[in-house]
């Protein structure tokens, strides 16, 4: 499997896949046993978790795993951690953040528990954008959100690719996630069983009727 620079690739698969294990394997969080994993030309697996967020690879993780009695703009200092030196760049990413998702400004002093399911999670992608990854992991972030704000959602994931970061997503909705992807991958029981683009894959039969239900 690869990510191209630029691009917004979505890896599918039902609940036991494999999805979130790559995504920790690529974090670093889980060890590979065999295989290679590289990014921008360095291989990068049996890195530490943190040497590898300092590279630029950035994970939100699936279920959102927000500090929910820290204050929204705590969540966001803290995504922000690896530039604690440079307090300039730091400050400099909180209008970013706030123009893609308005509601957190808004909410800034509240704390993240408090939000609806919909505000935690764009709370868990800010704070992965405040540690300015060159590649963003997005594990499942339309689990459990109503259809209204999941589009919402993946309007501004589709702004966040387009204005210039690269993106694999994970995600169970085919439809959704292939409608903004450029190309994908299904994974079933830890294996690759088909690739494309993402209309060869929106129009094919076995994930139709897989994962779209037509």
């Amino acid at each position: 499997m690869e990510v191209k620079r630029g691009e917004l690739v979505v890896l599918l698969g039902a609940n036991g896949a494999g999805k979130s294990t790559i995504f920790r394997t690529i974090s670093g969080l889980t060890k590979p046993s065999y295989g290679e994993i590289t990014f921008l030309d360095k291989k990068i697996s049996g890195w530490s978790p943190n040497r590898i967020v300092m590279l630029g690879v950035v994970q939100c993780a699936e279920g959102r795993k927000l500090f929910p009695g820290m204050t929204v703009f705590e969540n966001l200092k803290m995504g922000g951690f690896v530039h604690r030196q440079n307090k300039r760049e730091l400050k400099a990413l909180f209008p970013y953040v706030f123009d893609l998702f308005p509601i957190l400004r808004e909410k800034k002093d509240q704390p993240a528990g408090s939000l609806s399911g919909g505000q935690q999670q764009m709370l868990a992608i800010a704070r992965a954008l405040m540690a300015k990854p060159k590649l963003l992991l997005l594990d499942e972030p339309s689990l459990g959100l109503a259809p209204l704000i999941v589009k919402q959602l993946f309007d501004i994931i589709q702004r966040i690719n387009q204005e210039g970061t690269t993106v694999l997503l994970a995600e169970q909705n085919a439809s959704a996630a292939l409608k903004i992807a450029d190309r994908g991958y299904v994974i079933e029981s830890g294996e690759i069983v088909i690739e494309g683009s993402s209309e060869t894959l929106l129009n094919h039969d076995q994930i139709r009727k897989a994962y779209i239900g037509a």
